[in-house]
């Protein structure tokens, strides 16, 4: 079987080659630095971040909110490794990204959205932003936060305009796609009525099922990271009041419950599910 935090660093390669597979361009990063005081803050304290790109023509008032990939860390050993990488600290995290395919702004690569508000969320918490553990353990000095950290970044980008959004698209690929899956309503409730909202896993959709081995590792693998993070009370309702708390994070447990609009791109052969 792979290493899991070999693993979680492949994913992250494999979304970052398909941003660079076509011709791009390098958008700075913003912190979030009033998330602090919130508590809203990444594995090791520091604030949180995202790249945006702004909009333009007539696509001024539109919004394409990616989330970044990067695997899961599912106790105080794995998390604390991840802590010192840019997938637990934005100390970490390097001052530009390049922004392409989806995020591209030139039409040729990207007629949908080329001229859209271009959002890129890095991700930081290890939990596809579904963890609150209010205390922190001074030894270790983790910080389960990514729903709080979540909110805080949604809540600054409608501050810079979101809140005017005509349309808005959340994506997001592994980890992040599964964010996608898990925040879609939530990020539909955050917006006006009146705009128009959709969202997209991309490589996202794990599902509950034995590996080569007959052993059911990905189960116990989503168990370890929901009671460390203490996502329980940031996963779906609907969801939670039928399964346990870990089964929650399965998307076929779900996705039927909810209510916005939602596309699914998952490869038919996934090597991380068959292990």
């Amino acid at each position: 079987m792979v290493d899991a935090k070999l693993r979680t660093w492949i994913y992250a390669l494999i979304c970052l080659l398909i941003f660079l597979k076509a011709e791009g361009y390098f958008v700075d990063i913003t912190y979030v630095e009033s998330a602090v005081a919130k508590g809203a803050v990444c594995l090791d304290g520091s604030p949180p971040a995202y790249h945006l790109s702004p909009g333009f023509g007539s696509g001024v008032n539109n919004w394409l909110v990616h989330i970044e990939g990067g695997g899961w860390c599912n106790n105080v050993t794995t998390c604390l490794a991840r802590k010192s990488t840019r997938l637990g600290s934005s100390r970490q995290m390097v001052k530009q990204i390049a922004f392409s395919g989806i995020l591209n702004n030139r039409q040729t690569f990207n007629p949908d959205f080329y001229n859209w508000n271009k959002v890129k969320v890095r991700y930081c918490d290890g939990s596809s932003f579904t963890g609150d553990v209010k205390r922190v353990n001074p030894t270790t000095n983790l910080h389960y936060r990514g729903a709080r950290v979540w909110l805080a970044v949604m809540e600054d980008l409608l501050a810079r305009g979101m809140s005017k959004a005509e349309n808005a698209f959340l994506s997001g690929c592994s980890a992040g796609g599964l964010t996608s899956i898990l925040h879609c309503d939530n990020f539909r409730a955050l917006l006006p009525l009146g705009t128009r909202v959709k969202c997209l896993s991309d490589a996202g959709y794990f599902i509950s099922l034995k590996d080569i081995t007959g052993t059911e590792h990905i189960k116990a693998f989503f168990n370890d990271v929901v009671t460390t993070h203490g996502s329980a009370q940031n996963l779906p309702s609907s969801c939670t009041s039928r399964l346990t708390p870990s089964m929650c994070f399965f998307p076929q447990n779900m996705v039927q419950k909810i209510r916005t609009p939602l596309f699914i791109l998952n490869a038919a052969y996934d090597s991380w599910q068959g292990e």
